[in-house]
């Protein structure tokens, strides 16, 4: 279980991407299952029908990280 809730993209946090575990995308047939950090990036896995598949992954980019504090 991954400890980030939230990874926003962008230099500027108000106009970002906000990509949120639990949150559906791509017309809602998948959900963000997951939010993960690599040693130089992070991905967004995404969920249906008991798939997990890498969705997005972002590299040398401006992120703001949020945890989920209910699992620390």
């Amino acid at each position: 279980m991954s400890y980030i809730r939230k990874i926003s993209i962008g230099s500027d946090y108000k106009n970002a991407m906000h990509y949120i575990v639990g949150q559906e995308v791509l017309g809602g047939n998948y959900v963000i299952n997951e939010i993960v950090e690599y040693d130089d990036s992070f991905g967004v896995l995404i969920k249906s029908d008991g798939v997990v598949l890498e969705w997005k992954r972002f590299k040398n980019l401006p992120v703001v990280i949020e945890y989920n504090i209910n699992l620390i």
